[in-house]
């Protein structure tokens, strides 16, 4: 199903329920920089049209008619890797964000939540990031850091550039609150970054995270 492109990060709506997919595409419109290049009610109709709209993010409902939407975020990964993926779905967080993540989303907004979830996680996951909550992508993030610890764990230079801005701040004694407030940021997408950082990082707890944020700042200062 074919929708207007214009200018801005090109989205891509799979939802069986119409009324679901227009609410997702009207709110979408509204935001500058975000465009719909296209809509799909089943996994057969999504592949197709993604091949010829290129979107930069697709999101995808679990519960399709005939489909299975972990499996239709498993082909998506593999067909189009530059395509980043958030699951809108009516299922609580607790029982699919953690599945949905290591078949290969970036993001998990439930349909119960309010309407500006959604576009905080499109924008956060549009630029590098993983929106859901701190212990699911901890859980989901698990097998990675077991490799990573394997293999000793990496430098600061690793993290992002808001990530860093992340780290800096942690170092400085600001509280998460704070920190969300000096970036514009929510407070769980703050404790997103703190997951990653410590996934890339390989640490284990957030006290560990703040004594190497500390210890950084510290040998920045002396440097």
């Amino acid at each position: 199903m074919a929708d207007t492109a214009g200018e801005g990060a090109r989205i891509f709506i799979v939802d069986d329920h119409p009324l679901v997919r227009e609410w997702l595409a009207g709110l979408i419109r509204k935001e500058p920089g975000l465009v719909v290049v296209g809509q799909a009610d089943d996994a057969a109709g999504a592949l197709a049209s993604m091949a010829v709209a290129a979107p930069d993010l697709a999101i995808v409902d679990l519960s399709l008619k005939t489909d299975s939407g972990l499996e239709l975020i498993k082909l998506m990964r593999t067909r189009f890797p530059k395509t980043a993926i958030i699951v809108h779905s009516m299922h609580e967080e607790k029982f699919y964000a953690e599945r949905a993540l290591i078949a290969g989303a970036s993001g998990y907004v439930t349909k119960a939540e309010s309407t500006g979830r959604i576009i905080e996680a499109i924008r956060h996951v549009l630029v590098g990031g993983v929106y859901a909550s701190p212990e699911v992508i901890s859980r989901a993030t698990a097998p990675v850091r077991a490799r990573r610890a394997a293999a000793g764990p990496l430098s600061v230079a690793s993290l992002s550039d808001r990530e860093i801005e992340v780290f800096q701040r942690q170092g400085q004694g600001h509280t998460t609150r704070k920190i969300a407030a000096d970036l514009k940021l929510s407070m769980k997408t703050v404790q997103a970054y703190n997951a990653r950082i410590k996934e890339k990082l390989g640490l284990s707890s957030g006290t560990e995270l703040t004594r190497e944020a500390v210890r950084w700042v510290e040998n920045r200062r002396r440097g």
